[in-house]
């Protein structure tokens, strides 16, 4: 069962007000930063936010995007004993505060890319896009790294880091690499398939290993997206709601009615696979009428009208 979320702002402004307006009561935080320079929270930031949010009677659900996650911890090299130990800390602090799950990345280097940001949709809408063509060239970051020096980096860190999310109580979901490609501009790629989840998940057999569900990502793979939320499971801590028309080397995002995914199957499947009350949260979302697009995918409107699609798709879902 799967329970809207939206992404808010760590500071209060009319999208909290919005979010309960449209019934969300569940709070997705997505900070790029947190303020002077600092680049993750620490307890007190995370507890002051808890408390505002609690206050406007919303769920402090997940927390993705300023994660303390190193490059030489994503790619093994040294050093990465004390980040992890950083990240540690980390998962304490999200525990004391009540915070359930934690989206990270395994993106090393370039890590997100689009190559276009105001391609026209529906009515002139502006949706983003991938085309690798357009990254190819340039200086190579990480040209000595191999694809099983990051899979040793991302089991050694699961190692150490599950049991502490155990005793914290805190989630982890990984995101997919996005896009999910063998590699970009050099630097090897591993979380680009179900088989690759399925080794990640082998890794620390636990609950708080778990899977961020991207369903753009899995789409641009060419898994079949029911399929893969039935095969995943219970291992889905959390969910992004999305679409996309292409494949991992060439795609545009797409309004969340109007992709080549069956909507309405995948969340038949959320509702019928996945664990209790897992968040979801609609995902790059079209830049609509009257938004500026500086903030591509994360505009209000279009959040406006995926939640009121993902609402009306899960009562339909359970209706069935």
């Amino acid at each position: 069962m799967v329970s809207p979320a939206l992404i808010l702002p760590p500071e209060p402004d009319e999208r909290w007000q919005l979010a309960k307006q449209m019934g969300v009561e569940k709070a997705v935080v997505h900070p790029l930063e947190i303020g002077d320079g600092r680049t993750h929270w620490t307890y007190d930031d995370l507890q002051g936010l808890d408390n505002w949010l609690t206050d406007a009677g919303l769920e402090f659900s997940v927390l993705e995007g300023s994660v303390p996650i190193s490059d030489r911890v994503r790619l093994g090299r040294e050093g990465r004993d004390e980040d992890i130990a950083v990240f540690k800390q980390f998962l304490r602090n999200c525990g004391e505060v009540g915070i359930p799950v934690v989206c990270y990345d395994w993106m090393a280097g370039v890590r997100w890319a689009r190559t276009a940001a105001h391609v026209e949709s529906r009515g002139g809408s502006y949706v983003t896009e991938f085309d690798v063509e357009k990254v190819q060239g340039g200086p190579e970051q990480f040209a000595d790294v191999t694809h099983e020096d990051v899979w040793e980096a991302i089991e050694y860190f699961l190692r150490e880091v599950t049991p502490v999310a155990e005793e914290a109580g805190v989630k982890l979901g990984l995101h997919p690499d996005d896009p999910p490609r063998e590699s970009l501009r050099g630097t090897p790629r591993i979380v680009d398939s179900v088989e690759a989840y399925d080794r990640v998940l082998s890794a620390y057999d636990s609950e708080y290993n778990g899977v961020t569900f991207c369903q753009g990502n899995f789409a641009a793979m060419g898994a079949d997206i029911p399929a893969a939320i039935e095969h995943f499971g219970d291992r889905i801590n959390f969910v992004h709601f999305r679409d996309v028309e292409g494949d991992a080397d060439n795609f545009v995002e797409t309004w969340h009615d109007d992709g080549p995914t069956d909507m309405l199957a995948a969340m038949r499947a959320y509702e019928e696979h996945v664990g209790e009350d897992v968040p979801m949260r609609p995902d790059h979302v079209p830049t609509m009428a009257g938004e500026d697009n500086s903030n591509p995918g994360y505009h209000t409107k279009g959040r406006l009208f995926a939640i009121g699609y993902m609402r009306g798709l899960r009562e339909q879902a359970q209706a069935e």
